[in-house]
């Protein structure tokens, strides 16, 4: 029979609630009971089932209770040829019991107070589950009713087996225990309160409308988890579930709120539950594998220490583990020495604590010299459990003694004995259990006081004081609203939650080598928008660390590079990829911004133009004032030697006039060097153009004079009168007021003005002087070349005219040098970048001053400085005959 409860449960998670009810139904069937009969028969029980243990006091009104005494149930040989033996739950929980009694010691208070309920006295029914569901489904059908049909331990049976036991019932502890009694108490709308159930599946009350509890749900701490890791900055967590609904649902939660973050799962394990070695060592494995610093462990305490002792074993160390609250403040795990190393500096939620009075003093004179061990079935595997001994009791007139033991006296003090069963400063689940205890008795005071007449019932009916129906009492335990003497409010939303509140425990060894629950942070879902409060300069992390743990897939990116997502990897996994030039964090900067050279911070790009401090710029400087020097050594020269032929020939006052306006050229070309303005961009382009073009036009002059002369010498001709000295400033006048007009235009309607070129993949910005209007360039480009090239051609034809010095011949290599240095200069300045373009410029002017200075001047000063015999006007006129040019 107990196989066949066992295999039940064990598969009654699948089934749909309308099958589960139908299981329930057919169980609870199995102790049949006609209600509708006029004389109701008495209920009998099934031949094979066998009564469990359960701890009876009696009261007016009897709440039922389940705790999971025992840890597991141990595994019958079954035959199949004879009845199976009773049902053995194996390894005793302190904790618990301690639970247990804290029920107990808030009955009794109620009781004694009598303030709560006058005249009225609870009692109790109390079952173990053995942390197992098909337990804890069977405790509940006997607190439905089932349970007086074997008898009372003082020989008398109910009167009515088939009404209600009891009208709520507190428990159980396990939220994979509380679904299955859940499932079956929801049927009949028996309000079921429990104490230390967190499943987030439990707050849906379509499939379980009479649940109630007392701990806050999971949804609410793994928001605070959540959180956590958050705050800390984590996005590469491990989690480790046990199996069971409780961890399943509360891992997956966890792990689906984590990836909205950004952060991922680096390892998602379950714990079975025969806690097999080679299970648990694969879970190991891969938690280490994984390289995850922060590890969640969600699971009962029994199942965290199955995995600490594979860490243990294997030398898994160095993990921060974030604990649930099912083992955040679990003696078990805290007190053995050997958990220390690996669990110093865990980090977890723990629901509110309280300190009961009374309490202590009530759980250390419990012994069995003041407990009758006859009525109390788990008296004797407490004591015995406690002290390691053997207590001799007369059950079913045997004596109960087990071999191996010494016998224990009765009389052994629980005072002398360190355990968690005595340990009153962690008072969570405890406080848990006294709050159900008083909730359900303000129920009932409540219930007690309705007016009639003014009842919340159908036609404002009051419920019948003296036939408790369950359904009625639950209505009055989800209005249950009061704040207790603790100062907590105590009330349940509408899906039976209590509000959550957790404080945020630290495990910290202490100088005498104890593990202690120091609390660093709460977290309050009632208040406002800081949900999470956290002092960490009180955090001490694993190995004494105070600085926060990092928890990465992979390292941060320093500064200039950027993380590049790794194929097949979680999104959490990268490489980092050195960031473009002229950008931080791999963003662009502003146009006229570059990045630092750590790439750090975007900074003003580096301006480029032609400088008086680079190398160029003083090379350029120093060549233009060198001509200037040199145009103005030929002037003083000149001046000194003004009475001699060759500078009187050809009109001296156009000699000095060019002179002058080629000074002008090499110093103009100083205006191109400096950081470009305004004022420097329209001198620059406009003293270039009208210098030259007087330059042009003086050896225009020169050409026409030269050319004129020798067609006047010719009988008959009379034109050098067209060609006096007048007429010679005339041609200048007139030639450079041409180049003036085109200038003024241009400065008028376009001018050239300053800009900057910022290249998206250069650190520079390029300041240069744009043209304005590039059709007015062209023009006084242009307008230089015509007259360039109308000085060539008249230069040339008079190339071959007799005398020594035919200065028409040292016009035509000039213009040669002056057209060929402009022809060049277009296409080179045109593809020049930045300020190449100005360097190229600057040269064409350079070298076509020189160019004229060196071929019309360079000669004469030749003659006049080595040759003065030759500066004669007999050898100046004097003719010589020559084909060749």
């Amino acid at each position: 029979m107990n196989h066949f409860w066992k295999q039940l449960t064990e598969h009654s998670f699948s089934l749909r609630r309308t099958e589960l009810v139908f299981l329930g139904l057919l169980l609870f069937g199995m102790f049949p009971c006609d209600s509708h009969q006029e004389q109701r028969q008495q209920c009998k029980i099934i031949p094979g089932s066998m009564p469990l243990p359960v701890l009876r006091k009696k009261g007016d009104i009897i709440l039922g209770g389940l705790f999971s005494l025992h840890d597991t149930v141990a595994e019958p040989n079954l035959s199949f040829t004879s009845a199976p033996p009773p049902t053995k739950c194996t390894r005793f929980n302190f904790r618990t019991f301690r639970w247990m009694q804290t029920m107990i010691f808030a009955v009794e208070e109620i009781n004694k107070a009598g303030q709560l309920l006058p005249n009225i006295t609870l009692g109790y029914h109390i079952y173990d589950s053995c942390s197992t569901p098909h337990q804890a489904l069977k405790a509940a059908m006997e607190l439905m009713g089932a349970g007086e049909s074997y008898g009372l331990r003082d020989g008398t049976q109910s009167k009515d087996s088939c009404n209600w036991t009891v009208p709520a019932v507190i428990g159980d502890g396990g939220s994979t225990q509380s679904l299955v009694v859940a499932s079956f108490l929801g049927v009949f709308h028996v309000p079921q309160v429990s104490y230390f159930s967190s499943c987030a599946c439990l707050s849906d009350k379509k499939e379980f409308p009479a649940f109630l509890r007392t701990m806050p749900s999971d949804f609410f701490q793994v928001d605070a988890l959540v959180q956590l890791v958050k705050h800390f900055g984590w996005t590469w967590v491990g989690v480790i579930a046990g199996d069971d609904d409780y961890g399943r649902q509360g891992a997956q939660l966890f792990a689906d709120k984590v990836r909205k973050l950004g952060a991922c799962i680096a390892v998602h394990e379950i714990i079975p539950k025969n806690r097999a070695q080679t299970a648990i060592s694969s879970i190991v494995s891969k938690t280490h594998l994984s390289g995850a610093q922060v590890i969640l462990v969600f699971a009962v305490e029994q199942d965290a220490a199955a995995l600490f002792d594979e860490a243990l074993r294997v030398g898994l160390f160095g993990i921060h583990w974030l604990a649930s609250e099912a083992w955040s403040t679990a003696a078990v795990l805290s007190s053995p020495k050997k958990y220390h190393h690996i669990l110093q500096g865990s980090m977890g939620f723990a629901i509110r604590k309280a300190q009961i009075p009374g309490l202590q003093d009530f759980l250390l004179h419990f012994n069995p010299t003041t407990t009758d061990a006859l009525n109390d079935p788990f008296l004797i595997s407490f004591w015995e459990e406690m002290f390691q001994c053997s207590l001799s009791v007369q059950i079913d007139g045997q004596e109960n003694n087990v071999e191996g033991k010494p016998l224990c006296s009765g009389a052994e003090e629980l005072q002398n004995v360190t355990n968690i069963y005595s340990d009153v400063s962690q008072l969570r689940i405890s406080y848990n259990v006294y709050k159900a205890v008083y909730a359900i008795a303000h129920a009932l005071k409540a219930m007690r006081s309705c007016v009639k007449g003014k009842g919340p019932f159908p036609l404002q009916a009051c419920p019948d004081k003296d036939n408790i129906q369950p359904w009625q009492l639950f209505h009055y335990i989800k209005q249950v609203e009061y704040i207790n003497s603790f100062g907590d409010e105590i009330k349940f939303d509408e899906n039976g939650d209590p509000a959550a509140m957790y404080d945020l425990v630290n495990w910290q060894l202490s100088p005498n080598g104890k593990m202690q629950f120091v609390t660093v942070g709460k977290f309050d879902e009632v208040t406002g928008k800081q949900k999470l409060q956290i002092q960490e300069h009180n955090i001490v992390w694993n190995g004494n660390q105070t600085k926060v743990p990092l928890s990465l897939c992979s390292s941060i990116c320093p500064p200039g590079t950027r993380k590049a997502i790794r194929p097949n990897f979680p999104i959490c996994c990268h490489d980092c990829v050195v960031c473009a030039a002229g950008a931080i964090k791999c963003m662009r900067c502003l146009p006229e911004f570059w990045s630092s050279a750590d790439r750090t911070a975007c900074i003003p790009k580096e301006e480029e133009f032609l400088s008086f401090c680079d190398i160029m710029g003083i090379t350029l400087m120093v060549i233009s004032l060198i001509g200037f020097f040199f145009t103005c050594v030929v002037v003083f020269i000149f001046r000194c030697h003004r009475a001699t032929p060759i500078v009187r020939a050809n009109n001296s006052e156009l000699s000095f006039l060019l002179l002058f306006s080629l000074t002008l050229c090499f110093l103009c070309s100083l205006t191109f060097i400096g950081r470009p303005s305004e004022w420097s961009c329209m001198l620059r382009h406009t003293a270039f153009a009208i210098t030259f073009v007087l330059c042009i036009s003086c050896i225009l002059g020169k050409t026409v004079v030269v050319l004129m002369a020798f067609k006047a010498t010719l009988p008959g001709r009379n034109v050098m009168k067209w060609f006096g000295p007048a007429q010679q400033r005339a041609i200048i006048i007139c030639c450079t007021l041409v180049q003036v007009i085109l200038c003024t235009v241009w400065l008028l309607v376009a001018p050239p003005s300053p800009r900057q070129l910022m290249p998206r993949e250069s650190a520079i910005v390029i300041l240069l002087c744009d043209e304005g209007s590039g059709v007015a360039f062209a023009l006084v480009l242009g307008y230089i070349g015509l007259l360039a090239g109308l000085c060539l051609v008249l230069a040339f034809l008079a190339r071959k005219l007799p005398g020594n010095f035919n200065e028409a011949r040292l016009i035509t290599f000039s213009m040669l040098i002056f057209c060929a240095v402009w022809l060049a200069f277009v296409p080179a300045y045109i593809s020049s970048p930045g300020k190449y373009a100005t360097v190229t410029e600057v040269f064409a002017i350079l070298a076509s001053s020189y160019g004229l200075l060196g071929c019309i001047f360079a000669p004469k000063c030749y003659i006049i400085l080595l040759r003065p015999k030759k500066n004669t006007k007999k050898h100046l006129m004097s003719k010589v005959s020559s084909d060749k040019f």
